[in-house]
Parts: C-alpha cells; sequence; structure tokens
C-alpha cells in the first residue's frame, strides 16, 4: 500500500512541498491521455488509497472527492487524440504531465512521478519511480484523479458516439471495441496511428 515516506524523504532533504504525478489512458485506441498532479499535506493519510487499476470504479469515485478535498493542490490536464497523432503518445503524455504540474496553483520544490523517465521538459526537481502509484501517496492520489477524469470523459463520449459502446471499455482495444472499430471505421476520436494494424486484420 502506499505511503508518506517517498515524499517524507525528500522534505527532510530540505524540499518543502512534494507534488506526486500520474497518467491514464495511454493504451487505449481512442480518447486523450490525461494526466494529473497533487500536492497532499505532510503525513497525509487517505484510507483505501492504492493505485487506481487495483480499485473498483465505485472506490475510485469516493477517493477522487477525498483527495480533492484533502489535497493542498492538484490540476489535471488532458491532451487529445490529435495531438496524440501528431506527436506520438510518449510525449503525449510528457506534455499532460508537464502541463499538470506546471498549473498546480501551489509551485512544488519536488515531483515524484510514475514511471522510469522523466518528462524532459520538467524544470522541477522530480524523481521517477517504477510502480510508484503503489508506493507513494501522493502518486497514487494522482492516479486516482487522472483515471477517474477520463473514465468520466469517455462516458460522455459514450453519448456522441453510441455505435463504439465507450462506456464499457473507455476506449482501451478490447475484442468488442475492435469489433465495433472494423464494423463502422474510425471516428473522430480515435487514434488513427493507434488503430491501423486493427482495420487492416
Amino acid at each position: 500500500m502506499p505511503d508518506y515516506s517517498f515524499e517524507k524523504e525528500k522534505i527532510n532533504l530540505g524540499f518543502k512541498t512534494v507534488a506526486g504525478v500520474d497518467e491514464a489512458g495511454r493504451g487505449p485506441l481512442a480518447g486523450p491521455v490525461c494526466a494529473a498532479a497533487v500536492i497532499l499535506p505532510v503525513d497525509c493519510v487517505i484510507e483505501g488509497l492504492d493505485d487506481s487499476k487495483k480499485l473498483s470504479e465505485k472506490k475510485r469515485e469516493k477517493l477522487y472527492d477525498i483527495i480533492i478535498e484533502k489535497a493542498i493542490s492538484y490540476n489535471i490536464q488532458l491532451v487529445d487524440n490529435e495531438v496524440i497523432d501528431d506527436i506520438n503518445i510518449l510525449n503525449a503524455t510528457y506534455l499532460a504531465m508537464t502541463n499538470a504540474v506546471n498549473n498546480l496553483d501551489v509551485k512544488p520544490d519536488f515531483v515524484l512521478i510514475d514511471g522510469n523517465r522523466l518528462p524532459p521538459e520538467l524544470k522541477t526537481p522530480s524523481e521517477a519511480i517504477v510502480k510508484g502509484d503503489s508506493k507513494s501517496m501522493s502518486i497514487a492520489a494522482a492516479s486516482i484523479l487522472a483515471k477517474v477524469t477520463r473514465d468520466r470523459l469517455m462516458l460522455e463520449l459514450a453519448s456522441e458516439y453510441p455505435e463504439y459502446e465507450f462506456e464499457r471499455h473507455k476506449g482501451y482495444g478490447t475484442k468488442l471495441h475492435c469489433e465495433k472499430l472494423r464494423e463502422f471505421g474510425p471516428c473522430k476520436i480515435h487514434r488513427k496511428t493507434f488503430i491501423g494494424k486493427i482495420l487492416n486484420k
């Protein structure tokens, strides 16, 4: 379970404000990638907080409200499918993460980022933590804000494009989604650079 030890380590080194950053939606065939940055109070404990992928939708929704209530500052950024196609998903993820950090109301002194690579444009001192969403309280909180925000958006888009049933798969490449994609072809929110192999089958 995530705790505040990574954040406290940085605070003990003299950094006063530590943010956690994570993303949701790197893998889907449709929709945006979403990143969140969160600054929690020192030694913040949020019961049940964990990597968003390990939690039910109902639990994530409940924790989303608690995180927003407790956070000193948070910011959520989306980068749409057209930008993903233009600059590739890795760079789009970096862009979303950097924008989330840069748009925090409170400027962090240090940033903890889920993964093994850092966004090259991020100027704030930072550290990448592999599986950070299951280790750091701040990163876990960011993972939930990003996941819930993106899922809510995909539910809205499902009403615009009902034939793809986005409410069931959130744009990920499930068997159902691939079948719908081959039947109806791509729509405006599909990532063109992701779907070539599926359409050519």
